[in-house]
């Protein structure tokens, strides 16, 4: 049974092909009911009517239920058609403050403590963490089976809007960091799958003349965004339904120190 939420959408993950869904993208935000994390799915992002793409910090109603595939208690399945885009807080508009004064209200956690509370007894896969002593890194990545990811996207359904198959980034990008708080922590590698550095890489590499040259670009900027020394920095951290230890950086909360 679908109920409708309002949801700031916080986090917009790379586009990713399955045989189930097609071509989907993972994105997760905060109930404004009761101020916790949800993930939303499947969102058939380039799929959308261009009135229901939403931007990250875009305020969405729409009517969501359970899933019976998902055990994870902030997983909900949405009614693709019902989005309706409410308000947008962009910081253009001088919306930090707003957008603080949503983000946090959610309970925010150590990376230690996550680990903890999705034990294998536990579903729990979305949190808000605070990191220190931030560092990037980046590794090749293996390509994957290139006539499976075409077969996803010839399956795609009648309804779906014809499209190229996005590309896939060549690289995993990662954050290191320790818990901030967290005397005995052992520190953390978790890569990052936000939408906006698959799209750096993407839209950077014509203006730099060496792929070195393009990904030490990518590491200033994301070192920059989680600058702690001028940033109050933050970590949406969420979980892979099949491999439920196996964490990723979803995106960064990195409103100034002086707000």
């Amino acid at each position: 049974m679908f109920e409708k939420k309002r949801i700031l959408i916080t986090v917009k993950a790379y586009p990713n092909p399955s045989k189930k869904y097609g071509e989907t993208v993972c994105c997760a935000g905060i109930d404004l009911g009761n101020s916790q994390l949800v993930r939303l799915y499947p969102i058939k992002f380039r799929d959308l009517d261009e009135g229901k793409q939403f931007k990250k910090y875009s305020i969405i109603e729409v009517n969501c239920s359970p899933p019976a595939d998902d055990k994870r208690p902030e997983s909900f399945h949405v009614d693709s058609d019902s989005i309706k885009i409410i308000d947008e807080l962009d910081t253009d508009k001088g919306t930090w403050e707003r957008r603080k004064s949503i983000v946090l209200k959610v309970p925010i956690k150590s990376m230690c403590q996550v680990y903890k509370d999705a034990e294998p007894s536990s579903d729990f896969s979305l949190g808000l963490i605070k990191p220190t002593d931030i560092s990037f890194e980046w590794s090749k990545q293996s390509p994957s089976d290139h006539l499976a990811r075409e077969a996803c996207y010839a399956q795609l359904s009648f309804f779906d809007k014809k499209k190229d198959a996005i590309e896939e980034i060549p690289f995993n990008f990662y954050y290191n960091f320790k818990c901030s708080g967290e005397s005995n922590c052992p520190g953390h590698k978790l890569s990052i799958i936000d939408w906006e550095i698959g799209q750096a890489y993407r839209d950077w590499r014509s203006n730099y003349p060496t792929e070195k040259i393009l990904l030490e670009k990518i590491k200033q900027r994301w070192l920059d965004i989680a600058d702690t020394a001028k940033k109050d920095v933050y970590f949406y951290v969420g979980n892979l339904k099949r491999f439920r230890s196996t964490f990723m950086v979803l995106g960064v909360f990195y409103p100034k120190k002086n707000l």
